[in-house]
């Protein structure tokens, strides 16, 4: 008798959490393995599913078949299903939604309901009466066709559609049915031709190839191309070439001289690169700081039983991190393995890109969300394949299925972007650490300011620190950066290091008082024209975009705010089309936002709420409406009002919307297409900008007082970062922070780039109000549309924690809440949240039920 196999599988549902078996039928066997992508039957639907394990005795007694094997190949490593299960119980995620982090898009697929309209109950129905709803409904589907739910979700934006769909189906008026979609994805394939006779052979049939002399022309050139390009060519490349067409390449391939076939190719967003030509990029020699911390890491290499869970590489802007990676990056690869580089934002990731494919050409895939869905596939089955060594990219470049990882690196790891702030809730620094351990890999967390809870892991040892205090001297110094007057250099333990911009504070108290009601100071007016005399660049950050922060009525104080989120509305003065000149002369002008024909002035940057600028009140009907506040597009407008000779270019939100924008905007500042760069907190990445002598900080205290216990940590982070923009060469440079707070701690620290004071400082903070890592957080958030059922929800479920925590005698354990978020309504729904804190809330939660709340355990922000 033989024994049959089982598979316990992750079915594609959002709303299950659990694991099920099923039968794999004869056919399937020996295919079907961990990590394959199978559908199955689940309840009345056809769903996707990831088998997890084989095994030969199933959990329940009667188990339905596997349907169908959709890769031949896994789509998970052995190594991604244990991580997928570790943050699935860590996060209390279900395992399903974890997984569907690590498929690329459009291969992962949903079940979805088909909806179709029934014609002759229509017919019937023709006088009754129906509501808005339903008639908007069948109207779409009598004009469009059967609709799956998720496509008629695009058309009912904020109306809960579904159960006016029920019952016109419970009335006989539509059908539905479940179905699940194919992949929306796969390979590409495209016409090649190629040579298949020698070249003498293909000469000496050149005077038969047609009869008329125009035929006989266009063919004998084709032939002539494929003799030049022994490998095959994309027909659309021969046709350019030649002037020949799609039936003169067939008489070819009909008389044996060429050979047509499909081709499949990679979609490679890194192919404009390369084919633009990189400089080889020669390993420089380490300083001695990059030396100790490189000797360490390479012992780790060497050692994996002496392995630390992660690196902490605690090194000042410009101290050389970035060559460490690449180092370690050429250990993996020398061992066989092969590296992700993550990265906070894909602002980052043109400069990071260009330094690796230098060192490693053709090795390197890129990874992002701005990325064609064909671009990101190709990416993904080349790591699958083995194909690539490096991965470079936001926090989804973790998932890449490398089948031998032996690096994971996490530039500017403390940066917020590395958590995800919609469901599945998960950090993906956290990730790397667990994900590194299981693969038995290095992790290096790279950053000049490690967050309070990373530098604290350090202290206790679940991490090793390495510090880069000094600044690498510019090639190009003749003096040592160390020598050069005007440049303060405070590092991690206080002391002065070499090499970091002086700061200069300017109070805007005094400013207003000596009758300064500009934008800028007189200290950073003075300093950005001397910058310009000097020919040479400055950044001026804004925390902020948008032109003002909220429109009033100075009569009666109204402010124009959001019907659905309740937040005042952002003025903008254009549109949304970029347009980004090519040109390579250099004249006064600004690259900028394109207006559009309906451009709306007033917009919600949470829910895309627009409209246009109200001529006069709407409450008192007066004409007083006034702009209030900052905004990228205001600061650069000023800019441009004092020095209308410069070249502005902005870097917000707005205006990196389209593909490639980040490098367009990027290399038309690097290539000094622009004096004046005006931007958000983009600019506070880990550029590396050399002509870049001043930093303006228009407004440092943006943020600073926000209801959120780590607010200060994030100020003092962004104005750090951002202020080591400047002074990256040997023509150094120097920062000016604007503040109407210029007393506070956090300011203060980032001007003395003291890492030390506001790390000490911080820590005595969070120990008084029990804030990590003193202790964890558990983040719980209800949303409806019903202020009133929201508000009793959250009393309910904040009732319901009360008894769990004294049932199970937990003391240390405490309840913040519940409460309003600080913004209150987005999108038109209401948000309360509860917050628990202790030793480790999330267990409380485990194995309980939670529909409809959204739980996110070490949250970064709690607004």
């Amino acid at each position: 008798m033989v024994n049959s196999l089982f598979a316990k599988i992750a079915v594609n549902v959002p709303t299950v959490t659990g694991v099920f078996d099923y039968a794999l039928p004869p056919e399937l066997e020996g295919k079907i393995g961990a990590g394959h992508l199978v559908t199955v039957p689940f309840g009345k639907q056809t769903v996707q599913g990831v088998v997890l394990e084989l095994t030969a005795e199933p959990s329940v007694a009667e188990t339905k078949p596997v349907l169908d094997l959709l890769d031949p190949q896994p789509v998970l490593t052995v190594a991604q299903i244990a991580l997928a299960s570790q943050l699935a119980e860590s996060t209390l995620n279900p395992l399903a939604a974890i997984i569907n982090l690590m498929l690329p898009v459009g291969l992962a697929q949903q079940a979805d309901t088909l909806f179709e309209i029934r014609e002759s109950r229509i017919e019937n129905r023709s006088g009754s009466r129906i509501s808005i709803i339903e008639s908007r409904l069948l109207d779409l589907l009598q004009n469009r066709g059967a609709l799956r739910g998720r496509q008629i979700d695009r058309h009912f934006s904020r109306v809960d559609w579904r159960k006016t769909a029920q019952y016109l189906v419970r009335s006989g008026l539509l059908t539905s049915q479940s179905v699940l979609p194919p992949p929306s994805i796969r390979p590409k394939f495209v016409r090649t031709a190629q040579l298949a006779v020698t070249p003498e052979t293909a000469q000496a049939a050149m005077l038969e190839l047609g009869k008329t002399a125009e035929t006989l022309k266009r063919r004998q050139a084709a032939l002539r191309f494929l003799v030049s390009a022994p490998e095959p060519v994309n027909v659309s490349w021969v046709y350019a070439e030649s002037g020949c067409n799609l039936s003169d390449l067939q008489e070819l391939d009909e008389r044996g001289l060429i050979v047509l076939r499909e081709t499949e190719i990679w979609r490679d967003p890194l192919q404009r690169i390369e084919s633009r030509g990189l400089e080889s990029s020669e390993p420089p020699e380490l300083t001695p700081d990059q030396q100790r911390a490189w000797e360490q890491i390479l012992q780790a290499f060497n050692s994996f039983s002496l392995q630390p869970s992660a690196f902490l590489l605690h090194g000042v802007t410009g101290s050389g991190k970035t060559e460490i990676y690449l180092r370690a990056a050429a250990e993996a690869i020398r061992r066989g393995k092969q590296a992700i580089i993550l990265v906070p934002e894909i602002s980052l990731t043109p400069q990071t890109v260009r330094r690796f494919l230098a060192r490693f050409p053709g090795q390197v895939g890129l990874v992002h969300s701005k990325l064609s869905e064909g671009e990101r596939y190709d990416t993904w089955r080349r790591a699958r394949l083995g194909l690539l060594k490096v991965v470079i990219g936001p926090r989804s470049a973790l998932f890449s299925p490398l089948p031998n990882i032996g690096l994971i690196v996490a530039d500017e790891c403390h940066d917020g972007s590395y958590y995800q702030s919609e469901p599945p809730f998960y950090h993906a620094v956290e990730a790397a650490k667990v994900y590194a351990r299981l693969c038995g890999a290095v992790c290096i967390l790279g950053t000049a300011t490690p967050s309070i809870v990373q530098r604290y892991q350090a202290e206790v040892g679940e991490s090793v620190r390495m510090e880069l205090p000094r600044r690498i001297p510019h090639p190009e110094s003749e003096v040592s950066l160390a020598c050069r007057p005007g440049q303060a250099d405070f590092g991690q333990s206080g002391v002065r290091d070499a090499g970091l911009p002086p700061v200069q504070i300017i109070d805007m108290r005094e400013e207003l008082k000596s009758g300064n009601r500009g934008i800028f100071s007189r200290a950073l007016t003075e300093a950005l024209a001397e910058v310009l005399e000097r020919n040479e660049q400055a950044i001026l950050f804004l925390n902020r975009r948008g032109t003002a922060t909220y429109v009033f009525c100075r009569e009666c104080g109204y402010v124009a705010k959001c019907p659905n989120c309740d937040t005042p509305l952002t003025y903008h003065v254009e549109g949304d089309k970029l347009k980004v000149e090519s040109s390579t002369v250099r004249q006064p002008s600004t690259l900028r936002i394109e207006p559009q024909a309906e451009a709306f002035n007033l917009v919600c940057h949470y829910c895309g709420y627009h409209r246009q600028l109200p001529k006069t009140c709407p409450a008192c009907g007066s004409d007083q409406i006034r702009q209030y506040g900052l905004g990228s597009e205001r600061v650069e407008a000023e800019v441009q009002r004092l020095f209308p000779q410069a070249t502005t270019l902005r870097w917000d939100w707005e205006t990196t919307r389209q593909k490639d924008a980040h490098e367009i905007i990027l290399s038309h500042f690097v290539a000094h297409r622009a004096d004046v760069l005006v931007g958000t907190q983009m600019l506070a990445k880990g550029l590396d900008l050399p002509l870049v002598t001043l930093v303006g900080v228009v407004l440092a205290d943006v943020g600073l007082n926000l209801p959120d216990p780590f607010a200060a940590e994030r100020v003092f982070q962004v104005l750090t970062q951002v202020a080591g923009r400047a002074g990256r060469s040997a023509r150094g440079g120097q920062v000016i922070m604007q503040t109407f707070q210029p007393e506070h701690y956090a300011i203060q620290a980032a001007a003395g780039h003291d890492y030390a004071a506001f790390y000490a400082r911080e820590l005595q903070e969070r120990r008084r109000l029990g804030y990590p890592p003193y202790s964890r957080l558990v983040r719980l958030e209800y949303r409806h549309y019903d202020a009133a059922k929201a508000e009793a929800t959250a009393q309910q479920m904040a009732k319901k924690i009360q008894q769990w925590l004294t049932t199970e005698h937990r003391t240390l354990t405490t309840v913040i809440g519940p409460v309003p978020c600080f913004f209150a309504r987005v999108a038109g729904l209401y948000r309360w949240q509860i917050v628990l804190r202790g030793p480790e809330p999330e267990s409380l939660l485990r194995g309980k039920q939670m529909e409809g709340w959204r739980v996110e355990v070490g949250p970064v922000s709690l607004l």
